[in-house]
């Protein structure tokens, strides 16, 4: 492929010596150019990708992009240039066409939503690889790609893959024999053109909360970001269906603006996919619903009322892509999803449940879910709030845990920020609702005095970081998982119980 053919949907493309240059690849991180690829420059928020022009030259790139002309560099010896008004987007845009559009051969599914994206994307794909689909699965936890009988996991750097990394791998899932995709659709991402040039079957808003204004600055960029993956552009067509949450207004609104077929979902209100009849234990969640299909009796050992709406969402999705609701049964019975409402038993005689719950919404959602499963015994939350990232939520944070028996504040991922600091952020809510709480700054300790707190038939939540595996502590990332933390306190109490079910 030639530097003119790879920049075809970029009109504003202005080419800088040869535009015939024939090209290996793309990248955008310079250590990892090889001889014959292009490299994009882009201005990230840590890093400017200009200042590593040199080194990618140095390494074999035989054109650059960028949104400054070549003069700007002045005194280095660059191959062919290519100036750009949007390096993001132009990459989005370029990644499409070499590799020749992925997603328009995949039935892609994309999720949005302030909660409930990481778990609607774990149920839609376990729906369809029960259906036969191969689909990958793409989000916080990680990135799931299936080759063959065997399946790749790799770390996910970012909740949505880079618009380059992405469309790399929806082409390794083609060629895999892949049908299908379902992937976590960022606020971040849609912002930052990840996305742009994809070809989505269908698009799920889940719920608007407040989320990330450290980022969007205010509600309603935010929510103008979400909005983006249901509506089309210049270069990115609508989804061929849209699933919205009936129950959520923002999600109500959203359904005038958009041209294509919309599936709703509601626990409360009317809707094409509704719950008739429900019962939440601790062993999971039972329920009746309508849908255009017919009636579909769900079981599942996912907890909590919140995960009736996800679950919901799941199967609003399956029926756009006319999967039966047998396998929409079977897809959905075995699946536990990494750290979201995950349970830790070693026959301890109180239950211990794990949560992202890192946003105030989340954790009203979590504190009203767990409250039935405790019955007459208490609720006891261990939380905290992360640094660098909206301190508007803090107090929020707060309010939502004065929802429990008792709370104990502590550290979550502090980052750059004194984590004390953090700390009496939160506290400007607890005290502000009248909380029962206590405060520990080291989490394992937190951790420990929750245990000890609990009796019998109570339920602890350990709530902010799910499934990860670090806290992040200035410039340090130290393991730090509170599923094995969990484990190891309980059994330092003296707990060991053999049976505990793992995670799928």
């Amino acid at each position: 492929m030639t530097l003119e053919q790879l920049f075809e949907r970029v009109p504003e493309a202005r080419f800088f010596s040869d535009p015939e240059q024939v090209i290996q690849g793309l990248e955008y991180h310079s250590q990892r150019i090889s001889p014959g690829q292009v490299f994009f420059a882009i201005r990230g928020w840590k890093q400017d990708g200009t200042r590593f022009i040199p080194e990618a030259v140095a390494r074999g790139a035989v054109a650059i992009v960028s949104e400054s002309p070549p003069e700007s560099f002045s005194g280095m010896k660059a191959p062919t240039w290519v100036q750009v008004p949007n390096a993001r987007r132009a990459l989005a845009l370029a990644a499409n066409q070499f590799y020749e559009y992925p997603s328009r051969q995949l039935r892609l599914v994309g999720v949005t939503g302030t909660n409930g994206k990481t778990t609607v994307a774990f149920l839609v794909a376990s729906i369809l690889k029960t259906a036969g689909w191969k689909p990958a699965l793409l989000g916080t936890i990680g990135y799931s790609l299936t080759y063959g009988e065997t399946q790749s996991h790799r770390p996910a750097p970012n909740t949505t893959p880079e618009s380059l990394d992405l469309q790399r791998m929806l082409r390794e899932v083609v060629n895999a024999g892949g049908r299908a995709a379902a992937m976590e659709v960022s606020s971040h991402s849609l912002s930052l053109d990840r996305i742009t040039g994809c070809s989505f079957h269908t698009a799920v808003l889940t719920n608007f909360a407040r989320d990330h204004l450290d980022f969007h600055g205010d509600l309603e960029n935010y929510y103008a970001a979400k909005e983006k993956l249901f509506l089309a552009s210049e270069e990115t067509p609508a989804p061929a269906f849209a699933v919205l949450n009936a129950d959520d207004p923002r999600c109500s609104m959203l359904r005038g603006k958009i041209g294509s077929p919309v599936v709703t979902y509601a626990v409360e209100a009317e809707a094409d996919v509704a719950v008739r009849k429900w019962k939440a234990t601790r062993e999971g969640l039972e329920f009746m619903a309508s849908t255009p299909a017919g009636s579909i009796e769900v079981r599942s050992p996912l907890l909590g009322h919140h995960n009736l709406y996800n679950l919901l969402a799941a199967v609003s999705v399956a029926l756009t892509l006319e999967v039966s609701l047998e396998e929409i049964q079977q897809g959905v019975l075995p699946l536990r999803v990494p750290g979201r409402m995950e349970t830790i038993n070693l026959g301890q005689p109180f239950s211990v449940i794990v949560d992202y719950a890192h946003t105030d919404e989340a954790l009203r959602n979590l504190v009203a879910s767990a409250r039935p499963l405790a019955g007459e015994g208490r609720l006891i939350l261990v939380f905290g709030c992360g640094g660098d990232r909206d301190r508007t939520k803090r107090p929020l944070m707060g309010m939502a845990a004065s929802a429990c028996d008792l709370s104990v504040l502590t550290s979550d991922n502090p980052r750059s920020e004194d984590p004390l600091q953090i700390m009496n952020d939160v506290m400007v809510g607890l005290q502000k609702a009248n909380a029962n709480y206590v405060v520990e700054l080291d989490r394992r300790q937190a951790i420990a005095r929750a245990f000890r707190e609990a009796h019998a038939g109570d339920v602890v939540l350990l709530a902010g970081k799910g499934h990860e595996s670090i806290q992040i502590i200035g410039e340090q990332q130290i393991p730090f998982d509170d599923r094995e933390v969990a484990r190891d306190v309980l059994r330092e109490l003296g707990f060991d119980a053999p049976s505990e079910p793992r995670p799928s």
